[in-house]
């Protein structure tokens, strides 16, 4: 009851014992003597007045002494205690009253996500695999030496791949190789008839250039010449296909193990052993893209002469016609490029035909900058190479992504520029992503001359999808307006 009572009045409640003990001695006053059954311990006391959640005291008489002292102590306590209490549930009052009546700051939307561009697998093996299958441009023939059958070739790959077809076509001398082993199987293997007459003129090759033909000694390894060019054309990495095809064709194990051997002499570095293993190591996949790389502008083998402003460029038809369509179209077709070796280019940039021809034989290119990757786009869609066209597409996406705002906002680089280009050369993934991006970076944009450049259409959905949108910055001004008018200072933007 006593309890019930306490908890709905807020007035201090002390609870003393009088006459406690002093060191342990027990009162001796005449109200503790009188009946000590009546007395409580301390941790009776302190238990009582915690369950009445009031102040315990010890006194040990009751007089004006320790009335004054401790009573009046434990009261201005207790009103220092009930003030704050007051003080802070009046403000906190206030601040929630603030806080319901106050005008919350914008929240800025996330921007759109931008396109994703996805990049495009190579194809680079089965380019110069299907340049095979096709024999354009061939300029090497190999017969067996009853002249029975004919399976045509093309020097450029072949060497890109074996230092011994390099030494039988007179890219390198013996003293280049220092290797006896590839020197003794190119004798045995292979005899190179230069001035012998050719029946059928080839495709794609002018009649200027003859076309070398090589007698193979050897007759199992001739009658396996079609599925070891395959394995080379191919990538030269599916060994194990190839020794399944031999055995298959040829089925004596001696023999079979023979043209083996040779094809290791003929894929053998000089100076080191080939084994097996060697042969089936998955390093071997872009040996291509690296070897070929040798003949990328030099005048070996080089059957056709680029000029362009005024210079003149070495390449090799074969390369040309396996990796570009416009080109194949233009060496095999009745044009006049397909009976001449110097063929003109208009339009392109000596150093921006050198990174198209450097893709088109290494698989890979390295623009110097985004103009150069735009020049290098421009070419390939001139040329309908579109990997190329989709790597020069990422490369400036990457680059553009990567500048800063104050960069972005201080370079002399024209992004409405890049658009138009990129819009007049079909390129729609970039220029879709291009108008994303200013519009993304709108209050960057918009400051610049080149913004009055873009079209009614460009402008709609530059502002159709501008970051930050209209509505935010009105949301902002008027929460600023609704600050300075409180004379608050702004703490959260």
């Amino acid at each position: 009851m006593i309890k019930k009572t306490l908890n709905h009045c807020s007035v201090p409640v002390i609870i003393s014992a009088i006459g406690a003990r002093k060191n342990g001695v027990p009162c001796t006053c005449p109200l503790c003597t009188s009946d000590r059954r009546s007395c409580v311990t301390t941790a009776e006391g302190v238990q009582l007045a915690k369950e009445l959640g009031a102040t315990y005291l010890e006194l040990h008489t009751l007089n004006d002494f320790y009335i004054q002292k401790y009573f009046g102590g434990v009261l201005e306590y207790f009103m220092i205690q009930s003030l704050n209490q007051k003080s802070s549930e009046k403000m906190k009052k206030r601040k929630k009253l603030q806080k319901c009546h106050r005008v919350q700051p914008p929240q800025l939307e996330q921007p759109e996500k931008m396109p994703i561009l996805k990049g495009e697998a190579s194809h680079y093996n089965a380019d110069l695999h299907n340049l095979l299958c096709c024999c354009q441009c061939a300029d090497v023939a190999f017969y067996p030496e009853d002249f029975s059958t004919v399976v045509e070739a093309h020097k450029v790959i072949l060497c890109s791949v074996s230092h011994l077809f390099m030494l039988l076509f007179e890219v390198k001398t013996p003293a280049d190789i220092c290797d006896t082993s590839i020197m003794q199987t190119a004798q045995s293997l292979f005899t190179v008839e230069v001035d012998a007459a050719f029946p059928l003129a080839p495709r794609g090759i002018p009649p200027c250039i003859p076309l070398l033909r090589v007698v193979v000694k050897d007759s199992a390894f001739c009658s396996c010449l079609p599925d070891i060019l395959h394995f080379i054309y191919s990538g030269a990495f599916q060994w194990e296909r190839l020794e399944e095809d031999i055995k298959k064709k040829v089925k004596d194990p001696e023999k079979t193990e023979n043209v083996l051997e040779k094809v290791k002499c003929i894929l053998k570095t000089p100076g080191k052993l080939n084994t097996t293993k060697d042969c089936r190591s998955q390093q071997m996949k872009r040996l291509y893209n690296t070897s070929l790389r040798l003949f990328f502008n030099t005048p070996v083998l080089a059957d056709v002469i680029f000029k362009i402003q005024d210079a003149t460029v070495p390449a090799h038809r074969a390369v040309l016609v396996a990796r570009c369509e416009v080109m194949a179209a233009m060496f095999n077709g009745n044009y006049l490029e397909a009976n001449s070796i110097l063929v003109p280019v208009y339009g392109v940039s000596k150093d921006t035909f050198l990174s198209f021809l450097e893709y088109l034989y290494t698989d890979s290119c390295c623009p110097a900058g985004i103009l150069q990757a735009m020049s290098l786009l421009i070419c390939a869609e001139m040329y309908q190479v579109m990997r190329l066209q989709h790597i020069c597409e990422l490369y400036i996406i990457t680059q553009l992504q990567s500048m800063p705002s104050r960069e972005l906002a201080s370079t002399s680089l024209s992004i409405v520029s890049l658009l138009k280009k990129a819009k007049f050369h079909n390129s729609d993934c970039l220029s879709t992503w291009l108008l994303h991006f200013i519009a993304t970076n709108y209050l960057i944009f918009s400051q610049k001359p080149e913004f009055q450049d873009l079209s009614v259409e460009e402008r709609n959905f530059v502002e159709m999808h501008r970051w930050p949108s209209n509505l935010y910055l009105k949301q902002l001004a008027d929460y600023r307006n609704y600050i300075h008018s409180q004379k608050w200072h702004c703490t959260v933007m």
